[in-house]
């Protein structure tokens, strides 16, 4: 029994299956996703997806989708699914699913009549190359097999449309054929481990709709492009491999490539493995050895603070240091060119945001944990350094140290913090001035890098750091903490924010506070009493004004909603490690019941991962981005961190 399986009469229901999607990726940028029917409900969705760099900064579907059809005494059976237009399903192919799982591979049983056919796939690691095996299981006569692509040539930002500029030439190749719709784009190699007829009968199939961007309050129509079909005989017990990618490849080996790629594979069969499968797929290897950490699936790219904060949580607590280092490799590179204003060769977004200096003191703090303080002076010792003098001497563009030691932002005008939705150009929270996670982190970098500076034998920088520390916890709590036992969002001159919102939670949750004991657990009981949600931390109260919690409806109504209410599981992880940091092991039963909200999305939204936020009311439904970097670290992390604890003990065993 899998851990992610799913039986017929689950698979059989459109309502229930067309909201699950599946992702996989090679680590290398690309990636297949689709719903787990392999029907197609976003534009963002395809078998082969890859950046094309020669082209823009975009991904691109090239094939859209796959329909294999089971061809016995001249009947045709088509598997696949595709929605049309008023509300229209054509072919049925879900219908023929026996079950669905999840475990090593994904694999898709069909029955039709006397045939068992079951498919499996598999993206090759660091190749742009989606492969999928199908198995004749079972059949009383002869059978053949019938594979249609539909292809696309698109961004993913973009629909394809009927046209007369789409070019219709293809060329055979070794069992099978290479195309391309339009100049500019790579050529589409389409190969199968067996030797086939490819029938050219171009077509274009019209009004093809995607439910999801409907939702979103998006155009949802496209045609696609279909150039024929490939036909072939398979026998009882036969295995044919099917290879779509930019590269030709030598078919003989497509078998044993994904044999190979399976082998390769880490079984699904828990929360845990499901997490750091998921982790897995937020790598970026480049060509050049650069390796940077994606935000999330399917349309973030690499941006700065989001990659800090899910660094330890996507490697140290995996036990992946190796990865966390080339990732700080590459990204200690960025940060030089950043403070030295050279013009980035990192593929890093966002890095001119003020937080972010703040955020990888906070992650190279969670490295010198796991790899040890000498390690983490070694690798990054002067890079703290120059970080923390860069914010103190005001050469951080957005980023001043104030007279009374804490550090001043300007945020009314661009969105500066995490809490970044705007409209119109404008921040929908304009967060400025004393900012309450900014400041709390401040203290923390000081703090930690005033031990670590003393620790290296440089006392005066480490006398200096702590004189500045002490001068920021006074004013920290003299500025932010209110008469009702909470603190401000954000104070500039006479503007308090009393909304009640999650960024307090770091003042508690990083290992330097600039609270006291009895400060810390009323900040904690608050965010306990009107934030908590089973997915994390609400971005605002519903006690506070402009409570908006459902993260639904076209783009400016979500924009409205983004922060205004919605739950995020990464808030929860700090939330978690505040809570043990002050309660210790009587709140390690608890925390085990937070994860089960959790656990609870391995089936749900995107397959063994985490979607970006959730709505802050009941049912608590995971919304945006499928797969988001943020919230697997922090899940992880929180994880790691209810091992360390000793249940007897109650102490970090760490």
């Amino acid at each position: 029994m899998g851990y992610i399986r799913f039986e017929k009469s689950l698979m059989t229901n459109l309502e229930e299956t067309l909201p699950k999607e599946l992702l996989r990726t090679n680590r290398s940028g690309a990636y297949a996703c689709s719903s787990i029917l392999d029907c197609n409900t976003r534009k963002y969705h395809g078998l082969l997806v890859l950046p094309i760099p020669e082209i823009d900064d975009d991904n691109h579907v090239l094939l859209s989708a796959l329909d294999v059809s089971v061809v016995q005494h001249g009947a045709v059976f088509n598997l696949g699914v595709h929605k049309y237009r008023g509300n229209t399903y054509s072919p049925n192919g879900h219908k023929y699913i026996r079950e669905f799982n999840c475990d090593k591979v994904p694999t898709t049983l069909y029955r039709v009549g006397g045939v068992l056919l079951r498919k499996e796939m598999v993206f090759q690691h660091f190749e742009d190359r989606i492969l999928i095996r199908y198995t004749l299981e079972d059949a009383h006569s002869a059978t053949t097999l019938r594979f249609k692509p539909f292809l696309a040539f698109r961004s993913v930002r973009e629909y394809t449309h009927e046209n007369t500029v789409a070019s219709r030439e293809y060329h055979e190749v070794e069992n099978g054929i290479k195309t391309c719709m339009y100049a500019g784009y790579p050529d589409l190699f389409m190969q199968f481990s067996k030797k086939n007829t490819f029938v050219f009968e171009p077509n274009w199939y019209r009004g093809l709709e995607y439910p999801k961007e409907q939702e979103r309050g998006y155009d949802a129509n496209e045609d696609l492009y279909v150039p024929g079909y490939f036909e072939m005989n398979i026998k009882k017990g036969e295995s044919i491999v099917f290879s779509a990618s930019i590269k030709e490849f030598s078919t003989k080996g497509l078998c044993q490539l994904f044999e190979d790629e399976v082998n390769e594979r880490s079984p699904r069969d828990n929360f845990l493995h499901c997490l750091i499968n998921a982790a897995h797929q937020f790598h970026i290897h480049e060509k050049n050895g650069d390796r940077y950490i994606l935000s999330g699936y399917p349309w973030f790219k690499c941006r700065a603070r989001d990659m800090f904060i899910a660094l330890p949580g996507l490697t140290l607590s995996i036990e992946e240091q190796d990865y966390f280092e080339l990732v700080m490799k590459t990204a200690q590179r960025g940060l030089t060119e950043f403070m030295e204003g050279k013009p980035l060769t990192v593929k890093i977004y966002e890095m001119e945001q003020p937080d972010v200096p703040l955020w990888v003191i906070w992650c190279l703090q969670q490295y010198a944990k796991e790899a040890g303080t000498e390690e983490c002076l070694k690798h990054y010792g002067g890079l703290m350094e120059r970080l923390i003098k860069f914010i103190e001497n005001g050469k951080h563009p957005n980023l001043k140290v104030m007279e009374n030691g804490l550090v001043y932002t300007d945020g009314r005008e661009t969105a500066v913090t995490w809490m970044n939705s705007t409209v119109n150009g404008k921040p929908v929270i304009p967060r400025t001035g004393y900012i309450v996670e900014f400041n709390a982190l401040w203290y923390n970098a000081l703090k930690f890098c005033s031990a670590m500076a003393d620790l290296s034998g440089n006392k005066k920088d480490a006398a200096h750091f702590e004189q500045l520390a002490q001068h920021c916890k006074q004013s920290f709590v003299d500025v932010f903490l209110n008469e009702y036992g909470y603190l401000f969002d954000y104070v500039d001159g006479n503007m308090m924010d009393w909304s009640v919102r999650p960024n307090m939670i770091f003042a508690v949750a990083l290992d330097y506070s600039p609270l006291a004991q009895e400060q810390k657990k009323s900040v904690l009981d608050v965010c306990t009493r009107e934030l908590l949600t089973p997915k994390g931390l609400r971005s605002l109260s519903p006690k506070s004004g402009g409570y908006n919690p459902m993260y639904t409806g076209p783009q400016t109504q979500r924009d409205y909603a983004y922060h205004q209410g919605t739950a995020w599981p990464w808030l929860g992880g700090f939330y978690m490690e505040a809570c043990l940091k002050l309660y210790k092991r009587t709140r390690q039963s608890f925390i085990e019941r937070q994860m089960v909200g959790y656990e609870d999305e391995m089936n749900q939204h995107c397959l063994g991962t985490i979607p970006e936020l959730f709505d802050g009311n009941p049912p608590f439904n995971g919304r945006g981005a499928i797969s988001f970097a943020m919230n697997v670290a922090e899940i992880l992390r929180t994880l790691e961190l209810l091992e360390r604890y000793n249940f007897n003990s109650g102490e970090e065993t760490k």
